[in-house]
């Protein structure tokens, strides 16, 4: 009796078999901030993301100094995040996330034209560009593939990043003065372009003014463009997706 009670004991103890499946729940979810200043556009990507069983929304930020405190304190391992944010823009906050936190993996999504952002973006040290009119398909695909420290770009700006590879220029058929562009000057235009003023620019950009007129000269001179006023067209007419240049 004394050996069957110890016998059952020691079964009792002994730690349970391993199982042989691991079941959703017990795997790692990996951890996401999303950065863009549109409550509603924010909420539906969150609400993509969640539904996912192995990821999970950790943080939300409408501007590069509040997701620069949530990244510092959630510690993500992934930051989604759009190019046009208020004062400082997507590109300056993937280059100072990346001097940061070197390794920490950036998804840009964005309603701008892949094949003039898209190259700047992984310049700056993001992993992956999609674009927001994408399938929601699309976005979980650029998601994976950049969690598994792959870079993503659509088929159409793979063949343009290949072509510039191979003859280490932009194609005539596909350049544009744009291209040749610094990021502060397409920011300046872009902004130029939404109907601010010079001091107006500066105040979003936290600059001088004789910067701002400093980078408009440029601009002319990059754009082949006579005066201010022809600047300022080009600039509103690219932002209605009429490009006359």
């Amino acid at each position: 009796m004394k050996a069957a009670t110890a016998s059952k004991a020691k079964r009792a103890a002994a730690p349970a078999p391993a199982a042989t499946g691991t079941s959703i729940a017990d795997k790692k979810k990996f951890r996401i901030i999303l950065v863009e200043d549109h409550p509603i556009v924010r909420q539906g990507l969150a609400q993509l993301i969640n539904q996912q069983p192995g990821l999970s929304v950790v943080g939300e930020a409408e501007s590069a100094a509040k997701a620069l405190e949530l990244v510092r304190a959630q510690k993500p391992d992934l930051v989604i995040l759009d190019v046009s944010l208020p004062k400082t823009n997507g590109l300056e906050l993937i280059k100072q996330l990346k001097s940061e936190k070197p390794q920490l993996p950036m998804l840009v999504i964005s309603m701008h034209d892949e094949t003039l952002y898209a190259e700047r973006a992984l310049r700056a040290g993001a992993r992956g560009y999609v674009m927001k009119k994408e399938p929601s398909e699309k976005m979980l695909l650029a998601i994976n593939r950049v969690l598994k420290g792959e870079i993503y770009v659509s088929d159409r700006m793979k063949q343009k990043m290949l072509q510039h590879l191979v003859s280490n220029q932009v194609p005539e058929e596909n350049s544009s003065p744009l291209d040749h562009l610094s990021d502060r000057e397409l920011e300046v235009f872009q902004l130029l372009g939404n109907g601010f003023a010079t001091r107006q620019i500066a105040e979003q950009l936290n600059l001088s003014i004789k910067t701002i007129e400093s980078y408009r000269e440029n601009l002319k001179l990059k754009l082949s463009v006579k005066s201010g006023a022809e600047l300022i067209q080009h600039a509103i007419q690219w932002m209605k997706s009429e490009p006359v240049l």
